[in-house]
């Protein structure tokens, strides 16, 4: 396993830290186990991003794991594909793959039934994990795995309805990364023009896929973008996001699709309005990419120190004395009810240890209690964004809720 550099923060160490997540030799490398901590933020992350989407029209979707090659074949995917698959087979001897991606089985979503322009666009969302068979030289932690969660989403549209579907990728980018505070920079990944034969479809309709990507990216007042030649999806070019992390590190993680090809191989239709059958654009998206990766690059970025929306435990109600335990579960319940995230250590330790082991948690909130504390009613507040201070529980339950969702 690769070494991090020293005094660089490393994922894996602050995640052992946290206890977020695991990795186990009986279940295989590259196939990591999420606690209940560690998915308490990836349930944060997820919500949050549909409190994104769902405004937008976005519909949910679930697709099952595996398939057979065949759909893959259609797709285009198997020859670049199909040596990082994980193959299955069944008692009857069929031969299904374990996905490495969605959009094949989306594209099958749209094709169950008759569309009319009139319906749409259509956007289809999912949380859902693909897999693929890294080598296990290449695997490191969170960041190269071989079961990725996406937050994957395809829209299927008219031509005439792509600048705003694109530009509703674009603005709901913007919105989840401003919780964060990366600094974004749009690329866009072009087909290699020396390479034509890599890459599905004509030249005319490649030309046009990137013309309108390149419109999009100025039109929502990005800066001019970088262009990146032969970093394109060999079935369409696209924008792609990098985030520049609290190190000056670069990652690459939103990225939004231009397909026009993918429909043709599958022969996806609607009826048009004038009673032609016409192709739908495709256009795939994703926000934060692999849940993986982003959660590692964030506890990289922040040391570990997440918002407190996102935090798994939000705050740490920490007794001085054994006869102030009682107060300290009323306070904690009290927090609770107002939708915090708490845990009361009432373990037999001095307060200094206590406040130790909540620092290295990174629990970014902590209330001391002791036998003032309870004969006043009051508790000693202390965190990153508000100055240690003496309340009353009430304040203090105001005060930490202003804090327990997103502020974007």
């Amino acid at each position: 396993m690769n070494e991090p550099e020293q005094n660089i923060p490393d994922h894996r160490k602050i995640g052992q830290e946290m206890d977020l997540f695991t990795f186990s030799e009986h279940v295989g490398s590259g196939l990591p186990l999420f606690t209940p901590k560690g998915t308490v933020i990836r349930k944060q992350l997820e919500n949050f991003l549909w409190s994104i989407l769902e405004p937008l029209g976005y519909e949910q979707v679930w697709i099952p794991h595996i398939t057979k090659p065949g759909l893959y074949k259609t797709s285009g995917h198997w020859d670049k594909f199909k040596d990082d698959l994980f193959y299955v087979t069944g008692h009857a001897d069929t031969e299904f793959v374990m996905k490495p991606m969605n959009c094949p089985h989306h594209t099958q979503i749209y094709a169950s039934r008759l569309r009319s322009y009139r319906d749409l666009p259509m956007r289809y969302s999912e949380n859902t994990t693909v897999y693929r068979d890294e080598q296990a030289g290449e695997l490191l932690g969170l960041s190269r795995v071989r079961a990725i969660t996406q937050d994957d989403g395809h829209i299927f549209c008219r031509p005439d309805q792509v600048s705003e579907e694109l530009s509703r990728i674009l603005k709901s980018i913007a919105t989840f990364y401003s919780a964060f505070d990366f600094t974004l920079t749009a690329r866009l990944s072009l087909r290699d023009p020396k390479t034509p034969e890599k890459y599905l479809g004509s030249d005319d309709v490649w030309n046009a896929a990137e013309k309108i990507l390149e419109e999009a990216v100025i039109a929502n007042g990005l800066p001019s973008p970088e262009k990146a030649e032969g970093e394109a999806a060999f079935y369409g070019p696209k924008i792609d996001f990098t985030a520049t992390d609290s190190l000056g590190r670069s990652w690459q993680l939103a990225t939004a699709q231009l397909d026009f090809n993918v429909p043709n191989r599958f022969e996806l239709e609607y009826t048009a309005e004038d009673g032609s059958k016409q192709r739908p654009v495709m256009i795939h998206r994703a926000i934060l990419g692999s849940y993986e990766r982003f959660i590692g690059v964030l506890l990289e970025h922040t040391n570990g120190h997440l918002p407190v929306w996102l935090a798994p435990v939000q705050v740490a109600v920490l007794p001085i004395t054994e006869d102030v335990n009682d107060y300290a579960q009323e306070v904690a319940q009290a927090l609770k009810q107002a939708g915090a995230r708490v845990f009361v250590d009432v373990r037999d330790e001095r307060i200094g240890k206590k406040i130790h082991a909540s620092k290295e948690q990174r629990i970014p909130i902590a209330i001391i209690l002791g036998k003032k504390e309870m004969a006043d009613k009051t508790v000693s507040l202390k965190s990153e964004s508000i100055t240690e201070e003496t309340t009353s529980v009430a304040d203090a339950v105001e005060k930490i809720q202003t804090l327990l969702n997103p502020n974007v």
